[in-house]
């Protein structure tokens, strides 16, 4: 009897065992899960609804004389890598800025953002990126494209991982931001950001400091985006912190292999940069007064 009753209770010990590591696996697999959906079934519109569309798997934003307009995630990340294929306004498309970017709230919110100035026809786009981190931004990098990016979709990805974001277009990285927090420097790792994208007025700074204007004879202006894919793993409060941080197999962004760029892609990236770049706010002596920030003196390849 006695022995009975002892394998009773060790099946039950197994049993209660083999289902809380179920539950265990199932709440990391939560955590952890890989994003990979259609536009319509990860974003919603946000502002301007009344004149832009959402089917299947485009996007399309619109401004005219009424509004701009915009979309956002339905879910909330931390860490990952964040594709969308986007189409710019065409021709005349001075004093319009299209969005594609990362952001969380509040005052002292964490931001990664590729941001695309419009211009008179025959002038080429601007490539603005800037980071935030705990609310303050003012880390400007521009570049001009060495494609017509209203001719075609073209590929702007944001990879995020512990270490570094990186921003890729058509899969060449243009800008690294490395994490040297314990330089001091802050580095966005603690916020989770939703992704959005936006089409908006903004003439009065957009083109040559303003003094380019919206011709709006040429409104409606249409930006159009595609194949959003966000590879990432899930923001669910503040146990997120360590859980996507983890280089998992799911978590595929933080793994050693994507710790540093390879030579090719340092190659590529300081090619781009010597070619197209037009500012960098780590050469601007003046704007700083000679008092550069610190992770300017630093390696961020």
């Amino acid at each position: 009897m006695p022995f009975q009753v002892t394998q009773k209770f060790i099946k039950m010990a197994k049993f209660i065992a083999f289902n809380s590591l179920v539950l265990i696996i199932a709440t990391f697999a939560f955590h952890c899960a890989i994003v990979n959906g259609k536009i319509s079934s990860s974003m919603y519109v946000n502002w301007g609804a009344h004149h832009c569309q959402m089917l299947g798997d485009d996007l399309q934003l619109v401004l005219d004389k009424s509004a701009g307009s915009g979309a956002q995630s339905k879910r909330t990340f931390l860490f990952g890598s964040f594709e969308m294929l986007i189409k710019l306004v065409p021709n005349n498309s001075a004093g319009t800025v299209t969005t594609y970017y990362l952001s969380s709230t509040g005052t002292k919110h964490d931001e990664i953002d590729f941001e695309f100035l419009g211009n008179v026809s025959g002038q080429p786009y601007i490539l603005h990126t800037n980071i935030y981190t705990q609310g303050v931004g003012n880390r400007e990098q521009q570049f001009y494209p060495w494609f017509d990016p209203t001719a075609d979709f073209h590929n702007y990805t944001i990879h995020w991982n512990p270490n570094a974001v990186v921003w890729y277009v058509d899969g060449i990285p243009i800008r690294v931001f490395r994490n040297y927090q314990l330089k001091g420097i802050p580095f966005p790792n603690q916020q989770g950001m939703r992704i959005y994208s936006s089409l908006w007025n903004a003439d009065e700074w957009a083109t040559r400091g303003g003094r380019d204007k919206i011709d709006w004879t040429n409104a409606p202006f249409i930006a159009t985006y595609r194949k959003f894919r966000p590879r990432a793993c899930y923001w669910n409060g503040p146990l997120s912190i360590v859980q996507c941080a983890i280089p998992t197999k799911s978590n595929w962004w933080n793994s050693p292999l994507y710790n540093k760029l390879s030579v090719n892609k340092v190659d590529q990236m300081n090619s781009i940069r010597s070619k197209y770049m037009i500012y960098d706010y780590c050469k601007d002596t003046t704007r700083f007064k000679g008092v550069m920030p610190t992770e300017c003196s630093l390696p961020q390849n």
